[in-house]
């Protein structure tokens, strides 16, 4: 092995090390808005617009479409969660802050190689998304709780990539290695709801591991126009053991299918335009889709097919543009917009995860600083959202209602090395 290779692979490793203990929040749910430091500053754009070593986390096709380098960054996430109680028969009526953690660091880092004309291979460590709440003042202490409330979720991503380049089309695979960790504190309450009481809450960190796989496509339709489709299967986690009453399926917590298209569109040698549309499959894990409602007709959480979180399939549209001023700066910018996963109904337990955001706005650039080294930056602001609860508070547990809000500042920084 080279030395070159030898700190390559140092590097990533430390990475992966550091990404495993990293607190992740994501916006689409509790999927991140986009993976590397550019594709964030169009709002997530990726399926037919790679632009570094980090895009076969959206689409491995493109890992033949973006030369030899390295890509590393750093974001920067700070959340603002909250929610609100209100007419409820047990004294829980209250303004809830979920923002005791109040900002979080997440890294990443992508390599990609070309073989030949035809085959490149590349590697990414990222971190997919998370939730994280934390209640100084506990949300559901009026039904018997102590002590903080929140969950802390981070997941992180090893997905190494191929991809075969045949005239216009690029055909991309890639293997996915999923580690998750997770927390749950201050949820006495439902200790008894659940069919193994001890396994609910405060019990520390546990993780899961699993594989999946990703499939995409890239191709030139014309001198102007390219198109991406691209498809990430489920991912089959092994159980969070120490949550396997909380939890429906023993503890069982799935990362959802996910696919999408896109389209860029190259308008001059300046600017070029691109959009995605992207579907995230929540309602598929039991745990995540599953309504809470069956808890009170008797099925006790952590069952097979047991109560859950009640998320609904998503829908991402996203649009983000490109401009070159010059050789030496870049400026991208992009819009996004989703249906947000959590029904009105569905809000009491979503207290937990109020991954509410609908809307982001994002802005960044890229400077060069020689011909094989460039800086980037992005910001993106997740827009405010509010989702009110309709019937959402059950009436063993006072009834009322619980209001989730939650707006997000996302500020990123990377380099790019070429070789």
């Amino acid at each position: 092995m080279t030395s070159s290779n030898s700190h390559l692979t140092s590097t990533l490793l430390l990475v992966g090390i550091a990404m495993s203990a990293a607190q992740a929040q994501a916006t689409n749910g509790y999927f991140t808005h986009g993976t590397g430091v550019r594709a964030q500053a169009v709002a997530g754009v990726s399926l037919a617009l790679p632009q570094d070593a980090l895009v076969a986390a959206s689409n491995p096709a493109g890992t033949g479409r973006v030369g030899d380098r390295i890509d590393a960054g750093l974001t920067w996430f700070q959340p603002d969660r909250s929610s609100v109680i209100e007419g409820n028969l047990a004294g829980a009526d209250g303004r809830y802050d979920g923002n005791d953690d109040a900002w979080f660091l997440l890294p990443d880092i992508g390599f990609t190689r070309a073989v030949n004309e035809q085959l490149s291979w590349g590697i990414a460590l990222y971190g997919n998304g998370g939730m994280n709440t934390s209640y100084a003042d506990n949300p559901y202490a009026a039904f018997g709780a102590s002590g903080m409330a929140g969950v802390d979720l981070a997941q992180a991503f090893i997905t190494p990539s191929v991809a075969w380049r045949a005239g216009n089309h690029s055909f991309g695979a890639a293997a996915t290695f999923a580690y998750q960790r997770f927390e749950a504190k201050g949820l006495a309450p439902f200790d008894g709801f659940s069919s193994r009481p001890g396994s609910v809450t405060d019990l520390g960190h546990d993780s899961n591991t699993g594989w999946g796989v990703k499939l995409g496509w890239m191709g030139n339709v014309s001198d102007s126009v390219t198109l991406g489709i691209a498809w990430s299967s489920e991912i089959d986690m092994s159980n969070f053991d120490d949550y396997a009453g909380l939890f429906a399926d023993d503890g069982d917590f799935d990362i959802p299918e996910s696919f999408g298209a896109g389209i860029a569109w190259q308008l001059n040698e300046a600017l070029t335009l691109a959009a995605d549309w992207q579907r995230i499959q929540y309602s598929d894990i039991d745990s995540v889709g599953n309504p809470l409602a069956p808890l009170l007709s008797g099925v006790p959480l952590g069952v097979a097919g047991g109560p859950g979180f009640g998320w609904e399939d998503s829908e991402v549209y996203k649009l983000g543009t490109v401009y070159t001023v010059s050789d030496a700066l870049t400026l991208r910018a992009g819009v996004s917009h989703m249906d947000q996963p959590i029904p009105g109904g569905e809000t009491f337990f979503n207290i937990l995860a109020p991954g509410v955001i609908e809307t982001h706005v994002s802005f960044g650039a890229s400077w060069a600083v020689s011909d094989k080294s460039e800086w980037n930056f992005a910001y993106t602001r997740g827009l405010e959202k509010t989702v009110r609860g309709a019937n959402s508070i059950p009436g063993p547990f006072g009834g009322g209602e619980a209001d989730l809000t939650m707006h997000q500042n996302i500020l990123a920084i990377g380099f790019t090395r070429l070789f």
